[in-house]
């Protein structure tokens, strides 16, 4: 069920844009950093205290109760009324560190397919330790559910209603080695 990528070199990714577009996107890029990014010890404090809650939105509440607490670990931790929509379930899920997923269903409302729209969710990226991104794994291939391994430590695949969720065993706060904050 899954099968090993490398993103840069993917014919279908590669061929989307010219060497030329691509070598001015770099330029673009490079001229970005030079003027916002700031090293560490220079960068203003930020403002926030953390991501409160992500909310997506669910087909079945049972099935995406079932999925995130028995498929990717994250025990479902509050059901409540969603103050938004009558008979709507606002439902969260413990992510770890303090931080919640979270998921509301739109009764008599359809939702349509999963899409990749500006504004719109492109993944979800899960820091989880090692030994449970291989448990995860475990859990994906009992089920049969479809995943691709990018760069050894990241797993994608697909949530019940189609939003990409990636587990990663780097820490939270570094990339492929690389810090993020």
């Amino acid at each position: 069920m899954t099968t090993e990528e490398d993103a840069y070199t993917r014919p279908d990714k590669a061929s989307l844009i010219s060497e030329e577009q691509r070598q001015a996107l770099t330029t673009a890029r490079d001229r970005i950093r030079a003027e916002y990014l700031f090293s560490r010890e220079h960068r203003p404090p930020t403002t926030g205290r953390g991501v409160h809650h992500v909310a997506l939105i669910s087909r079945d509440v049972e099935t995406t109760v079932e999925w995130y607490q028995n498929v990717a670990g994250f025990p479902v931790t509050v059901l409540f009324e969603n103050r938004d929509l009558a008979g709507s379930t606002h439902f969260f899920f413990d992510v770890g560190n303090g931080n919640c997923l979270a998921f509301f269903d739109l009764p008599g409302v359809e939702p349509g397919p999963y899409a990749e729209v500006l504004g719109g969710l492109h993944h979800l990226a899960i820091s989880v330790p090692e030994q449970q991104w291989h448990e995860i794994r475990g859990r994906l291939d009992e089920r049969k559910i479809e995943y691709v391994i990018h760069s050894g430590s990241s797993i994608y695949t697909t949530d019940p209603d189609g939003a990409r969720i990636e587990f990663l065993y780097d820490e939270l706060g570094e990339m492929y080695g690389k810090p993020t904050t």
